[in-house]
């Protein structure tokens, strides 16, 4: 329904005569007298409610104009900055039909912050009987967010045994199949010797050198390739080196840095090809034990700050891992025994190994868990933002360690008595602990756009990259 405000102008002001005029008694004249405040009144709240629609609306505008403006501050200087944020505001207004302006623009570059005002005018209805015929409408923003904020990322890489995994099922079907290891890789130490047939000829120093000529690349290796899509990124966004620092840590039975947070991302891509810096395939951790992990790993991030100079920087942490606590000496291989009934604790054979015993023929298999998320709290307590990449723990049906934990239920295991996890209430304790893995990282993560989960090469590759991406991307209205 469209209200014509002209025509009942002139009835209200035509009414309004014809009462002054009338000379017959006092009520015309009361009533005359104390309408005009009340149309002035309604007018006012009338006008002042399109006012306030109109502010909003530019308001908007003005908001979506700061995040789109954002996103380019390190590819424009100052001026090109404000003329995008003029072009973005007035298509906004054309759309809207709006009648405001922009008053002024600030773009400050080095401190990385935007700032804006707009202004305009709204005509008034019934308001212009007082001879008011605008409404002036104001509104001011302010933006800053990561991309644009001194940054310091730390990116932690899981060095357990199982990220030694071949990164694919068909390599591990491979290494399954190779007469010279029949396993799947990460059931060997890094330092024993491969030998021809497993019983003859030395082939190669270790299995990482055998696995290395056939190859096959290990869980590991593509994490060091994500890392790689990172520090470009990192390159890309600032290309002065000034602002982001990286650093480079191991997770296994504590934190180990291997780099502290650096302008120089080069120094970075030096120690992921550097087999004595521990990140490489060449070298495992016997554990992983994230509750001690991430509490040292809380003590070297320390507490983030807002972004705004070079000593109170953003923190992120980028953690890659399998999610699995572990430890080499919980998942120790039993001998199949008989007992009076002449029943051994062996559930099944391949031929010529058990490759599932009994639940509770190994005392220590029901503490190889997921990592209790709550444990991530020690960061996020501190500020720090939690991105999380789960390197997907790929089934391994034939080997008897994965069969005697990870494949057994939430409810064979110890994480609530043993970790103090708590179970999500929707989830039934009879999944198994490798599906409850990536529910268990994502409670890890700070939201759930900053949790990846990554079965194949391409997808680890692209998914640590794609993590750094949504938080550089992430913005905040401050104003």
């Amino acid at each position: 329904m469209h209200l014509d405000f002209g025509f009942f102008r002139q009835l209200i002001a035509s009414r309004m005569a014809t009462m002054l005029s009338d000379r017959g008694g006092n009520v015309a004249l009361t009533v005359a007298i104390c309408i005009i405040p009340m149309i002035l009144a309604v007018g006012a709240g009338l006008d002042y409610t399109r006012a306030y629609n109109v502010q909003s609306r530019m308001q908007s505008d003005l908001d979506a104009a700061l995040v789109a403006a954002i996103k380019e501050i390190d590819e424009y200087d100052e001026d090109e900055i404000a003329d995008k944020i003029k072009d973005w505001f007035d298509a906004q207004s054309e759309k809207q039909s709006a009648t405001y302006d922009l008053t002024e623009i600030k773009v400050d570059k080095s401190g990385h912050t935007i700032t804006a005002s707009a202004s305009g005018t709204v005509p008034t209805t019934l308001m212009t009987l007082a001879d008011i015929k605008t409404v002036p409408v104001g509104v001011v923003s302010a933006i800053e967010g990561p991309a644009t904020s001194y940054l310091e990322v730390y990116i932690v890489i899981d060095k357990s045994p199982s990220m030694l995994l071949a990164a694919t099922s068909e390599g591990q079907a491979m290494l399954r199949a190779d007469p010279n290891i029949k396993c799947e890789f990460a059931c060997h130490g890094t330092d024993d010797p491969v030998k021809k047939n497993r019983t003859g000829a030395v082939l190669a120093p270790t299995y990482y050198d055998y696995i290395e000529s056939l190859g096959v690349k290990l869980r590991t290796d593509v994490a060091l390739e994500a890392v790689e899509e990172v520090l470009d990124m990192v390159d890309a966004a600032d290309e002065d080196h000034s602002r982001i620092k990286v650093g480079l840590y191991s997770l296994g039975e504590s934190t180990a840095e291997v780099l502290a947070p650096t302008y120089s991302t080069s120094t970075a891509r030096k120690k992921l090809s550097d087999d004595d810096a521990g990140l490489t395939s060449a070298t495992s951790t016997t554990s992983t034990d994230f509750k001690t992990a991430l509490k040292a790993l809380q003590k070297r991030v320390g507490t983030a700050g807002d972004g705004t100079s070079p000593d109170k920087p953003l923190k992120l942490v980028l953690l890659l891992t399998d999610g699995v606590q572990s430890h080499r000496d919980w998942v120790i291989k039993n001998v199949a025994w008989k007992d009076s009934n002449n029943k051994t604790n062996c559930i099944e054979w391949n031929g010529v190994d058990c490759i599932r015993y009994k639940t509770n023929s190994g005392k220590n298999w029901g503490i190889v868990t997921p990592l209790n998320p709550d444990w991530c709290e020690y960061l996020k307590d501190s500020e720090a933002t939690m991105a999380v990449l789960y390197t997907e723990y790929l089934a391994i049906p034939l080997d008897w360690g994965y069969n005697a934990t990870l494949d057994e239920t939430m409810a064979s295991g110890r994480w609530t008595s043993k970790w103090d996890g708590t179970l999500h209430s929707a989830v039934s304790s009879s999944t198994s602990r490798l599906d409850y893995i990536p529910i268990a990282l994502q409670d890890c993560a700070s939201s759930t756009d900053l949790f990846i989960s990554a079965a194949s090469e391409d997808e680890i590759t692209a998914g640590l990259s794609t993590l750094f991406n949504q938080y550089l991307t992430s913005v905040r209205l401050t104003q």
